[in-house]
């Protein structure tokens, strides 16, 4: 399986649409996972144009349609994997982010941790778990460059952060 994954959007706060490759990159996976700062709940629809399976939570800058429509963490289960997705909060620093995570999902047997709020791409296990923040495609305030993520599930995981 092969996931396309993005966070912080901020659309139309940061910018007005997505990147286009993104988007194009997102026709050839299997489904994509957007871990909140939409902003605008009506990027999924723009995202399902791409791929029709689409999961999101909410992150602290989405209005209160957005939170009423989405969770603020999920699990989901791809084959004998379970993923954990949540934004984060607070500090935009990925160790604190990680800790958040750590803490949030620490009666689960989660295998990948996938994280945003920071805008800093990150790609790392520790522990066992894989901890993955796509960066974010539109906005540059907190990281060098825009980014969005790629992960296949095979009999292994194997993640990729993509450069924009």
């Amino acid at each position: 399986m092969k996931i396309g994954v993005v966070s912080d959007t901020h659309i139309p706060d940061r910018a007005k649409t997505m990147p286009q490759e993104m988007l194009d990159a997102f026709k050839t996976v299997d489904m994509v996972i957007h871990v909140g700062d939409l902003v605008d709940i009506n990027i999924l629809k723009k995202i399902k144009y791409a791929c029709p399976d689409v999961r999101a939570v909410w992150g602290n800058m989405d209005n209160e349609k957005t939170k009423s429509e989405l969770p603020e963490k999920a699990i989901i289960k791809i084959g004998k994997y379970k993923i954990g997705m949540i934004h984060g909060w607070g500090s935009g620093v990925n160790s604190h982010l990680i800790n958040i995570a750590k803490e949030v999902f620490k009666k689960d047997t989660i295998d990948i941790i996938i994280f945003g709020h920071s805008h800093t791409p990150y790609n790392e296990t520790k522990d066992g778990i894989l901890f993955f923040n796509p960066g974010s495609p539109t906005d540059t305030v907190f990281a060098p460059y825009n980014s969005y993520g790629i992960i296949e599930i095979n009999d292994k995981i194997e993640a990729k952060i993509i450069r924009i």
